[in-house]
C-alpha cells in the first residue's frame, strides 16, 4: 500500500522560511516523479514544482522559482520542499503526489497523494 506522509507545515511571517516533507512507502519509486501540488480554500489544486527520482531533474512553477527548492534523499525516499521568503499568496494546503516518470504539472496525471499540510504566511 504507498502512503505518502507530509509534514513541517505551519505558520510563518512573511519573508520566512519552512521546509516541508514528504515520506513515500509501500513500493519502489525509482522510476516515479514526486510533485508537490498546493490548495488554497476555493482555488484549485495548483502544481508548485515536481522532482523525478532516478536523476533528479526539476520543473517549476513560474510563481515559486527562485523562492522553492525540490530535492530527495533516495535512502530515505523522501521529498523535500524548502520554501523562502514566503508571502501570504502562498498560504494553501499543500500536497504531495507521486506519478511515473514522465508527469508534468497536471494533477490528474499523479497516481498517489498524500493528506496535505497547512501553510500559512501571515503578513
Amino acid at each position: 500500500q504507498v502512503q505518502l506522509v507530509e509534514s513541517g507545515g505551519g505558520l510563518v511571517q512573511a519573508g520566512g522560511s519552512l521546509r516541508l516533507s514528504c515520506a513515500a512507502s509501500g513500493r519502489t519509486f525509482s522510476s516515479y516523479a514526486m510533485g508537490w501540488f498546493r490548495q488554497a480554500p476555493g482555488k484549485e489544486r495548483e502544481f508548485v514544482a515536481r522532482i523525478r527520482w532516478r536523476d533528479g531533474t526539476t520543473y517549476y512553477a513560474d510563481f515559486v522559482k527562485g523562492r522553492f527548492t525540490i530535492s530527495r534523499d533516495y535512502a530515505k525516499n523522501t521529498v523535500y520542499l524548502q520554501m523562502n521568503n514566503l508571502k501570504p499568496e502562498d498560504t494553501s494546503v499543500y500536497y504531495c503526489a507521486a506519478g511515473p516518470g514522465g508527469v508534468t504539472t497536471g494533477a490528474y496525471e499523479y497516481l498517489y497523494w498524500g493528506q496535505g499540510t497547512q501553510v500559512t504566511v501571515s503578513s
